[in-house]
């Protein structure tokens, strides 16, 4: 209930600030066709009105991010143990300084694979963007970019639990920079090329944190072992 009513609360407040956040998804579109020349066209009566609740609705899932975490939180601290409350905390605020991150790069790798795309098609096309289309596009690919960017998280969570080691991983290099690219190409819902090295790129730099972060923690355990007396 309480989550309901923050994501009506921010849906409200959405509602509202409706201008704003469509200008702002709206940025990268005029920034290659130029500000006279950036709106959308909209074919039925109410697609206008149905798109501006759309935003207000995702718009105040948005704004209730924090009321959501914290109610998941509170819900599972109870069943973690105190070592597992120790590691929690920072993967938590990894986790969401890293999706934030995906979507910021997302955000400005789009005007780029939009004049791509919009290239592709010729100087013969004319292209006409319907809001729903031109914002599935961006939102999609904002949230794919935060998916992917939670790589790090993973791979030191598999560390922790042992599922991997660091020089495991370090053996897999080869194979896993070309697994990401493959799987980039794959899944990027731009298809475009500017998208793909702006996500893989950052991904095998994140292998490689995530190698240097589990040698750091092998290191850290091996030195509090060696500070036990033995009996």
């Amino acid at each position: 209930m309480v989550i309901l009513v923050a994501v009506f609360l921010g849906s409200v407040v959405a509602y509202l600030l409706y201008n704003g956040i469509l200008n702002f998804f709206l940025n990268p579109y005029c920034t290659i066709v130029g500000g006279d020349h950036c709106s959308l066209y909209v074919t039925g009566p109410l697609d206008g009105f149905a798109l501006r609740l759309k935003i207000s609705i995702f718009g105040g899932m948005a704004l209730a991010l924090p009321v959501i975490l914290w109610e998941l939180w509170r819900f599972i601290t109870p069943g973690l143990k105190n070592n597992e409350k120790r590691y929690a905390i920072p993967f938590v605020v990894a986790s969401i300084l890293l999706f934030a991150f995906g979507c910021y790069v997302a955000y400005l790798t789009f005007p780029h694979a939009l004049r791509f795309l919009s290239g592709a098609a010729g100087p013969h096309l004319t292209q006409i963007y319907s809001p729903s289309s031109y914002l599935n596009l961006i939102i999609l690919l904002m949230v794919a970019f935060g998916v992917a960017f939670e790589f790090p998280v993973l791979l030191v969570s598999l560390e922790i639990a042992g599922v991997v080691t660091p020089k495991r991983l370090s053996d897999f290099r080869r194979w896993a920079i070309v697994i990401i690219f493959a799987a980039d190409a794959v899944f990027i819902p731009s298809s475009d090329p500017f998208s793909l090295f702006a996500m893989a790129l950052p991904m095998v730099l994140f292998y490689e944190i995530a190698i240097l972060v589990g040698r750091l923690m092998v290191r850290s355990k091996n030195k509090a072992r060696a500070a036990i007396p033995a009996d």
